[in-house]
Order: C-alpha cells, then structure tokens, then sequence
C-alpha cells in the first residue's frame, strides 16, 4: 500500500521538486515509492504546473549532464535538440569563429533507469489485501479508462497507452475522493475475483488494473 505522506511533507515535497529536485531523489528521500510523489504533486500543485516542472526540471538534468550552465546557455537554446553544435567561447559568448564545443546528443526519455520498475507486473504475481474498492456508475458498470488517461504512465509507448483498464483502491477515502455524481464506491471483501474474473475482462478488451503504485496485467 502506497505511503501517506503527512501535511508537512507535502509543503517540503513541492517546494523541494519546485527546486529542481526529481522524482526519484525525492522518492529515496521521503521513501515511497514515486507514482506516490508524482500523484501528490500533481493533486497539490495542479497538472498544467506540474507538468511545466516536470520539464524544466528535464532541461536542467539534461544540460547538467551535458556541462552546460544557465550561464552557459545565455540564449536558452533547446538542449534537447540533438542536431545543435554550441559554438561557446571562454567568455560565454557564441562566437563567430569555427572553434566549437560539440555536445554529445541527449537521451530525451525522462528517467529510463526509473521506467524498469514502473513496468507492469503480471496479475499472478500480485498479493491483493484482502479488501479492496472500485468506483462504478450507479448501475454497477464498470468504470473504463485507456491508460492514457493517467498521467503518471504517459512514458510508456502509444499502442500500450491505447489499452483499456480499471482502477483498483486499497483505501475507502481515496476511492470516495475519485467518486463522481454519477457514480458509487462499491467493497471488493474478496480480492481473489480479479483473477477469477481476468478472462472476462479480457474478453471485453480490459487488460490491465491500475493501482495506487503498480500498472497490473492480466
């Protein structure tokens, strides 16, 4: 179950990841796991801010790792593009002459190393609490979403962002907090039936659960 993080770590956890920290560090350092940080930030400081964050913070990875400062880099050129030749001289000026720093190109993923243990893991491999909770509209259908929709698995490639999932809880307030009007929160006391009923889901095109810190397959 995904740790909860308390008042006072949500102001340190934004205003550190507002600094350039990233996800993982983060993540090490307040010891969760990182779906846990990036969902915490995305619901406190709102998704269009935290995606510019997300990319700034990419920026400044990519040209620390290439040895570039923001001093370096005085007419903010696009370090993500993988064709520039800096031309810089010692005073930090692009210089007419054909003395120039080559940059090596850039990986432009975000976080490879971390993308391994974000991968989904096969439902037989998963040990399910023994309650668990599922928002449905009021007429017990299933709520269906392609896993585009979740921001937080949006590195993963787009015919895998194209397949159709449902959402499992552990906690009752979280799911209440996901519960639209039309909707209800309905108790799984057995958990076992997700992988009674993984052929059925299947079979309608539903091949992964989503959970709090883990992408499920079926």
């Amino acid at each position: 179950m995904a740790k909860r993080l308390s008042e006072n770590q949500k102001e340190e956890l934004i205003q550190k990841f507002s600094s350039g920290i990233t996800i993982e560090q983060l993540s090490k350092e307040f010891n969760c796991t990182k779906l846990t940080i990036s969902r915490n930030l995305k619901k406190n400081l709102g998704e269009e801010e935290y995606k510019g964050l997300i990319n700034k913070n990419k920026s400044l990875k990519s040209m620390q790792e290439a040895g570039i400062s923001e001093i370096d880099n005085p007419l903010n050129v696009d370090v993500h593009n993988t064709n520039v030749q800096y031309k810089i001289t010692n005073t930090n000026e692009v210089s007419p002459f054909p003395s120039f720093v080559e940059i090596a190109p850039l990986d432009q993923e975000i976080d490879n190393a971390e993308q391994k243990d974000l991968s989904s893991v096969p439902i037989s491999d998963i040990k399910f609490p023994k309650v668990a909770y599922m928002v449905v509209y009021n007429n017990i259908e299933l709520d269906i979403k392609l896993l585009k929709d979740y921001p937080e698995w949006q590195f993963l490639p787009e015919n895998d962002l194209e397949r159709k999932t449902i959402e499992v809880h552990y906690d009752l307030k979280i799911a209440k907090r996901f519960c639209k009007k039309e909707q209800k929160v309905l108790k799984i006391p057995n958990t076992d039936v997700f992988r009674i009923v993984a052929p059925n889901l299947i079979s309608k095109g539903i091949s992964r659960i989503v959970t709090s810190d883990k992408l499920i397959s079926l």
